[in-house]
């Protein structure tokens, strides 16, 4: 009997043997901070685009090994370091990362990424800082890195202070 995929309610069932199966729960979305310095790419430039190869990690090790979990269906909080110092946007990775077509002798790494929207309200880094459910964030002790995880509790408190609430029966963005 050959094996079939069915789906019910965010659960992959696969039915080998009748009577028997095996739930695998679907892959959890994660979160991530960006950053880019605008002078060099501002996050405009990818909602003008709407999807773009981004190249931000450059050749540096750190950022190519935290690009490297970065995975199709993540949310991603964009940050304009210095003038602005600010989160900016929500975007989505649209691919999982590959080797950067464009320079085949290096390693470095790029990812596609979707404009989701602008936040209503940009958060600069200090009100980050000020925030205690936000503090352990790993961006908010070195804002060096280019690329930093996010727990799922602390994208939802970002949001909150951008000015995004969940609505009843709608998921965040």
């Amino acid at each position: 009997m050959s094996d079939r995929l069915t789906s019910r309610r965010n659960s992959i069932i696969i039915r080998r043997l009748p009577g028997l199966s095996t739930i695998r729960p679907p892959a959890k979305r994660g979160y991530w901070i960006f950053s880019v310095n605008p002078h060099h790419y501002h996050w405009d430039t990818l909602f003008v685009k709407g999807k773009e190869m981004w190249r931000g990690a450059g050749n540096r090790a750190d950022a190519n090994r935290a690009l490297k979990q970065v995975r199709k269906g993540d949310r991603v909080l964009c940050y304009h370091s210095a003038p602005e110092r600010a989160l900016y946007a929500i975007g989505e990775v649209t691919r999982d990362p590959y080797p950067d077509p464009h320079d085949r002798e290096s390693k470095m790494m790029v990812a596609d990424l979707r404009a989701m929207e602008r936040l209503p309200r940009q958060i600069p880094l200090d009100e980050l800082r000020g925030n205690t459910s936000v503090r352990k964030v790993k961006f908010l002790k070195n804002v060096r890195l280019i690329i930093s995880p996010v727990t799922e509790e602390e994208y939802q408190e970002i949001l909150r202070m951008a000015g995004i609430v969940a609505t009843p029966g709608l998921p965040l963005p």
